[in-house]
């Protein structure tokens, strides 16, 4: 089987998105897929985003050359990979494109339970869909063999954008609070909003280097809003960090779990100051190859 995928691996830390690229273009090899460009006439066409780029088709050149192929007899399957919202950005108009679009794709896979449930309602057409997690390379996301246990508790969040509806707001107050404790320590890794005055800032990092650095803290948190598929929740749980999320999160609060979500800052700064922290449960990160694996099982299962 050939597939053509609309987007291309990018080096540097760009987000969960171009990490699943990533693992499409290493992995699919393995089990038998192999990845072409469109020039070369692909079973199927892989959605990994809706618009067109240097690296790749939009999502309706995909749909025009899925019809120009018809005429010849070959029905080439169109995959849409969700991985966004409305709510997520707080713009409009992005849910009404990725439900239209939806409702014309052979599969739609959702990367997280959360984020099919959130596009459910709106979606009237029957569609094929399944959800699939993410991955994690457990090589890198891993737990130190040894932390130092003393004080101050260090805790720490990492996002590749500067958004702010990853957190910034109980980021901030996070920072405000650090201020007046001399047992807790913040550290911010990525690209922030200039607001910081008393966090350690670590420039965003990506493979071996953010593992390294998430594993020598202590306690992981996370404040983003409406996330579809948090691969930050995903790489801290794969390091063993304690990891609570904000009980509006989406995704995040699917991984992490619901015994490790804060109503607001009030109840964050609750489980702080306990220092009681438990390791997530019920919910561990598969490999990239596994999550792979699943892609490859759903699209083979259009062909029968």
């Amino acid at each position: 089987m050939k597939i053509y995928i609309n987007r291309k691996p990018v080096l540097g830390p760009w987000g969960g998105g171009n990490l699943w690229v990533k693992s499409a273009y290493e992995f699919f090899p393995s089990f038998g897929i192999e990845v072409v460009d469109l020039s070369e006439d692909p079973d199927v066409i892989l959605l990994a985003g809706m618009s067109q780029d240097n690296n790749g088709i939009s999502a309706s050149q995909a749909m025009a050359y899925k019809e120009w192929r018809k005429k010849s007899g070959k029905d080439v399957k169109i995959v849409f990979r969700v991985n966004e919202n409305d709510s997520r950005k707080n713009t409009r108009g992005l849910d009404l494109e990725i439900v239209e679009l939806s409702q014309k794709c052979d599969l739609v896979v959702f990367v997280s339970k959360w984020l099919m449930e959130y596009f459910q309602p709106h979606i009237k057409k029957p569609i094929k869909s399944v959800f699939i997690h993410n991955g994690v390379d457990s090589n890198i996301f891993k737990p130190l063999a040894y932390k130092n246990t003393k004080t101050p508790i260090s805790i720490v969040t990492h996002h590749w954008s500067d958004n702010p509806l990853k957190g910034f707001d109980v980021y901030e107050e996070l920072d405000r609070w650090i201020s007046t404790r001399q047992d807790f320590a913040f550290t911010y890794i990525g690209r922030d909003r200039k607001t910081f005055l008393n966090s350690k800032v670590v420039p965003p990092l990506f493979g071996t280097a953010l593992g390294e650095e998430l594993s020598k803290h202590d306690v992981y948190v996370s404040a983003s809003r409406f996330d579809p598929g948090p691969n930050h929740i995903i790489e801290a749980i794969s390091c063993k960090l304690p990891t609570y999320v904000h009980r509006d999160g989406g995704g995040c609060v699917e991984f992490a779990g619901k015994d490790h979500v804060y109503n607001d800052m009030k109840n964050l700064l609750q489980i702080l100051e306990n220092k009681d922290f438990t390791l997530n449960q019920g919910w561990f990160p598969s490999s990239w190859n596994d999550c792979i694996k699943n892609f490859v099982s759903a699209i083979k299962n259009l062909h029968y």
